[in-house]
């Protein structure tokens, strides 16, 4: 038996007992082409786990720029350098993401996805500024080029009474 075919025989052992041993071995076997001693089910596995790490590095990005543009639109007067900054910083980032792997570029337009994005960076605004979730519209309503554009910033929708912070109430 060869020796490519003895150490693939153990790498889905050494999957479990040491990853990082692993993955050294796996690249190893595939540069040097002996492909049937590679480790074809836990390699899968890894690739599909790579992209879905991914979409969640975008998604994530996506969630902080979202939440900070409705602060900015929902509380006019708190607005700061601070704000400005993650949004240009997010933007550039979410920017760095799409260039490394442009097919994430669909996400921007797959309502699905925008859904389980805007709902999370809702509810983060909502964390982080104290005001009612019911505040916000349910779904984005700015477009994503408007949200990717470097000047582009939403106007005030208008002052957020008292009462439309958590916990206030009035008579």
């Amino acid at each position: 038996m060869s020796t490519a075919r003895q150490i693939g025989q153990h790498l889905p052992e050494l999957y479990e007992r040491d990853y990082f041993a692993w993955t050294q071995q796996q690249a190893t076997m595939l540069r040097s082409g002996q492909l049937s001693g590679v480790d074809a089910l836990h390699l899968a596995e890894e690739i599909e786990d790579l992209g879905r790490s991914e979409k969640r590095a975008l998604a994530s990005r996506m969630i902080v720029l979202l939440a900070h543009l409705l602060k900015w639109q929902y509380q006019p007067a708190l607005r700061s350098k601070s704000w400005q900054q993650t949004i240009k910083t997010q933007r550039k980032d979410v920017s760095y993401e799409l260039g490394g792997s442009p097919s994430l570029k669909t996400l921007l337009t797959d309502p699905e996805w925008l859904d389980i994005v805007w709902s999370k960076a809702a509810l983060l605004a909502s964390d982080e500024t104290g005001l009612d979730i019911e505040i916000f519209p349910e779904a984005c309503p700015w477009d994503m080029t408007d949200v990717m554009h470097i000047g582009w910033l939403p106007e005030s929708e208008c002052d957020i009474s008292p009462a439309g912070v958590r916990g206030h109430q009035t008579s």
